[in-house]
């Protein structure tokens, strides 16, 4: 349930963010709305990168749909499909 309502809080955060390039906010509050896009897209790209790197080279390969939702869900998909696919025993 609290994975969930995090995803459902990223999409909000994502859509105000993307708000600010389709309606741009006042001179003060788009500037700040920019530079947290470009961090959101820079630190989400970053979780990506590193968990195809961490991977083993045994482990099946992440699949496209799942490497979007991580890249738009962040830590909250990374958290879901840590406890798919490595269950506590």
């Amino acid at each position: 349930m609290w994975l969930n309502l995090g995803r459902l809080l990223m999409l909000f955060v994502w859509a105000f963010l993307l708000l600010n390039i389709v309606q741009p906010f006042p001179k003060p509050l788009t500037y700040f709305v920019n530079v947290a896009l470009i961090f959101m897209v820079l630190m989400h790209g970053l979780q990506l990168v590193l968990l195809k790197a961490t991977q083993p080279k045994d482990a099946a390969k992440l699949s496209r749909f799942t490497q979007v939702k991580i890249f738009f869900f962040g830590v909250f998909e990374l958290l879901a499909w840590q406890k798919k696919h490595y269950p506590k025993q």
